[in-house]
């Protein structure tokens, strides 16, 4: 099976743009479908890269942009709620979506990006649990060939989650850590990007569902005070038993900062029960190789982008 034209949805967020560089500088055509094609015209100046507006959640939509292309990519996904993007909606309603598009259109593969510890049976949050209702909903799918991703918290030098942690330790004195023991197995978005690549690559992986994380657990503790040490701060924290994590969720959702139903993903680790990038044959970068060099200031802009560069092309 020959892919080589490729329509990616999300291919405008964190892991997209990391994915669709990648993809397009290894030769692939690739579509990324946005409703607002001006603000990411940078993308396009990438050979082998179209921008395409479209809002997806228009019917008939994504059957205009499937025709024609071998493979689509599906990174949607939101971590809160807010007006007009509910996890239903776009967890669940949007897969099926492009499952019964991808159908129509004859695309032969379908790559679908979910989260570790997804469950529509377990899942404790409802972020977790749509997130596995529209997981289990594509890998019940004998056409088009579904590849799955479940990754842990995934981290870059542009990442939402290291970079938010350190913005806000450099202005508070002290820093209450909600849920200080949930674990976490942070996975570099290089090889997160690559098991995707590997995947259209190989037939092997059609109807299976990787885990991703990286080489080291670590408490949300133990990350703010790696943080805490790579920016050179000296910033007392404040571990909140449970009850007061619950009440700070219920009180940073009004302000769409941390939610209740954060909260409760927290409940469980997000580690691995399987090694997926071992499977396929990536070796993990762990944070202290990366971010730790990014942050800091002993080391110049040039240099610590250089050394990136390098790491890039080779995972």
């Amino acid at each position: 099976m020959q892919i080589k034209r490729i329509c990616v949805l999300g291919g405008t967020g964190f892991v997209g743009r990391h994915l669709v560089t990648r993809l397009a500088n290894n030769g692939y055509h690739i579509k990324v479908l946005t409703r607002h094609s001006q603000k990411h015209r940078d993308i396009s100046i990438l050979p082998g890269i179209e921008i395409a507006e479209a809002d997806i959640k228009t019917p008939g939509m994504l059957l205009e942009n499937f025709f024609g292309y071998d493979a689509v990519i599906n990174l949607v996904g939101i971590l809160y709620e807010r007006s007009g993007q509910q996890f239903r909606s776009i967890h669940v309603d949007l897969p099926r979506n492009i499952l019964e598009a991808c159908r129509t259109v004859g695309i032969k593969r379908l790559l679908h990006m979910s989260a570790l510890r997804a469950s529509a049976n377990q899942g404790p949050s409802r972020y977790l649990f749509s997130k596995g209702e529209g997981e289990q909903l594509v890998m019940q799918a004998k056409n088009p060939g579904v590849t799955c991703f479940k990754p842990s918290v995934i981290f870059a030098p542009d990442d939402k989650f290291y970079n938010r942690f350190a913005n806000v330790l450099k202005t508070m004195p002290i820093f209450p850590i909600v849920c200080p023991d949930a674990k976490f197995a942070p996975v570099y978005v290089g090889n997160v990007v690559h098991a995707f690549e590997i995947a259209l690559e190989r037939e092997t992986t059609i109807g299976k569902s990787y885990e991703l994380c990286g080489p080291h657990i670590y408490t949300l503790r133990e990350i703010i005070e790696d943080i805490i040490r790579m920016l050179d701060l000296k910033r007392p924290i404040i571990s909140l038993p449970d009850k007061l994590s619950l009440l700070q969720a219920k009180i940073l959702e009004k302000f769409k900062i941390f939610t209740t139903d954060n909260y409760l993903s927290l409940q469980i680790d997000s580690i691995c029960a399987c090694d997926g990038l071992k499977e396929l044959g990536i070796t993990p970068y762990s944070v202290n190789g990366i971010m730790s060099m990014y942050f800091s200031g002993k080391k110049t802009q040039k240099m610590r982008y250089d050394r990136l560069r390098t790491i890039a092309r080779r995972d």
